[in-house]
């Protein structure tokens, strides 16, 4: 069975931001039929795609007004830094944000989640704390909370980049 590809491109991120690195600034999804890439439009919506990718897989048709007669979105080039993740992955329980950081040297992505209250969690064991420390997200699983990261493409990953 062949896998459903899910991207997101990293751009670089301006001097005056707070967190260092890069971050992701574009969500897309490959239409399972003719393979060409859509802009998705929140990181919401993106983790919703790619929670159910391996039994719904993404289709032009479920977007809005979009058919796979339609010009792509986004072509996989160089033009920018492509992630893909890995298809099934959870979607990030309600009320925390997963942030995902590539490294300036390109050789991976670092993931984190924001709590509700803007603390950074680093590792499953500080999910576990924070969770048990408050309880109103006793029902947040902690499967739900992956580290598993985005894959770096390297063939778009230009050495001026």
């Amino acid at each position: 069975m062949e896998e459903e590809e899910l991207g997101k491109a990293a751009t670089p991120r301006a001097k005056k931001d707070i967190a260092p690195g890069r971050v992701v600034d574009t969500y897309a999804a490959q239409c399972d039929t003719c393979h060409k890439w859509r802009v998705i439009d929140s990181q919401d919506e993106y983790e919703d795609i790619r929670s159910r990718v391996l039994e719904d897989p993404f289709t032009c048709d479920k977007k809005k007004q979009v058919s796979c007669e339609d010009p792509a979105d986004l072509d996989y080039d160089s033009s920018r830094i492509w992630v893909m993740d890995k298809p099934g992955l959870p979607k990030t329980p309600k009320g925390f944000k997963r942030s995902l950081i590539l490294r300036k040297d390109y050789s991976k992505m670092d993931t984190y989640y924001i709590t509700p209250a803007g603390k950074k969690l680093r590792s499953r064991n500080e999910v576990a704390s924070y969770i048990e420390d408050n309880p109103e997200f006793k029902d947040a699983p902690l499967g739900d909370f992956t580290f598993t990261v985005p894959k770096v493409m390297e063939d778009t990953c230009t050495p001026d980049a």
